[in-house]
């Protein structure tokens, strides 16, 4: 097969993780079915980088810390807290000069005025945080993983996974537009969803969730996390046998194996009703 060379799109996306009361908690999205990418999948929500995005990550006064993330690392932060918000009204940004995020009152009133208009491109980010006078909460993001399309596939991102502890106060609400729908929802539910047809979901959503499963609660993850160096995956299609879909990632990449076949099963239609 033929290697795509374009080069691929920067993109961050965000594991969103509370304690439930047997278990650790993500938040997930379904995509709109007629979205090109992942359609009708469950997700993390997460984008693409845009230029908006470089902008504030120039500004320390906007996202302050950690020191040693670089211009381009701060820019995937702001855009997965830019993503978070569009997509699912949750907002890691705190008031100017405080110490704590804020608060559900104060999120409901920014997503009221603000939420709408930047999804529909009538402001920016940045006009958002000027208006607000807040501050990103970049330091809360913690590095989980990172992959990158294969190159055979027409489209291609260069996604980076952040862990953030939700706040408590402020409840996920997808969209309606890229996203139908949302679930807290425990890895081990999620994952038995996928085997059943229950969901659709894409590889490197189903390998992350299986990652952060082998973890009962919001800190270990985050501690986990904290502590392991995040190893690029590229995943590398191999030649097999009747119609067997396998792919090659580095073994250092912490996810248990280094081939793996992919067998998803395409979802059922949704229950209504």
């Amino acid at each position: 097969m033929a290697l795509n060379h374009v080069a691929p799109r920067p993109a961050s996306t965000v594991l969103l993780l509370r304690d439930g009361a047997d278990a650790l908690e993500v938040f997930m999205v379904v995509r709109h079915h007629e979205i090109d990418f992942a359609s009708g999948a469950l997700v993390f929500p997460g984008g693409r980088v845009d230029t908006g995005d470089h902008v504030i990550a120039e500004r320390p006064d906007l996202c302050p810390g950690p020191e040693d993330v670089d211009a381009m690392a701060m820019a995937l932060r702001v855009a997965a807290i830019r993503e978070t918000f569009e997509e699912c009204g949750i907002l890691l940004a705190r008031a100017r000069g405080s110490d704590r995020l804020i608060p559900a009152e104060r999120l409901r009133e920014i997503e009221g005025s603000q939420r709408t208009p930047l999804c529909q491109g009538e402001v920016s980010f940045a006009d958002v945080l000027a208006t607000e006078d807040l501050v990103l909460a970049t330091d809360l993001l913690v590095p989980f993983a990172h992959w990158i399309t294969p190159a055979n596939q027409a489209k291609r991102y260069d996604t980076h996974f952040f862990l953030v502890v939700a706040p408590e106060d402020q409840a996920g609400v997808h969209d309606g537009s890229e996203a139908v729908d949302s679930v807290w929802i425990s890895t081990e539910d999620a994952l038995a969803g996928v085997a059943t047809g229950r969901f659709k979901m894409v590889f490197p959503t189903h390998m992350n969730l299986t990652k952060l499963g082998r973890h009962h609660d919001v800190a270990a993850a985050v501690a986990a996390a904290r502590a392991t160096p995040v190893v690029t995956v590229e995943p590398v299609p191999l030649k097999t046998e009747n119609g067997v879909r396998q792919l090659r990632i580095p073994i250092e990449a912490g996810y248990g194996g280094d081939v793996f076949t992919v067998s998803l099963p395409p979802a059922m239609p949704p229950v209504t009703g």
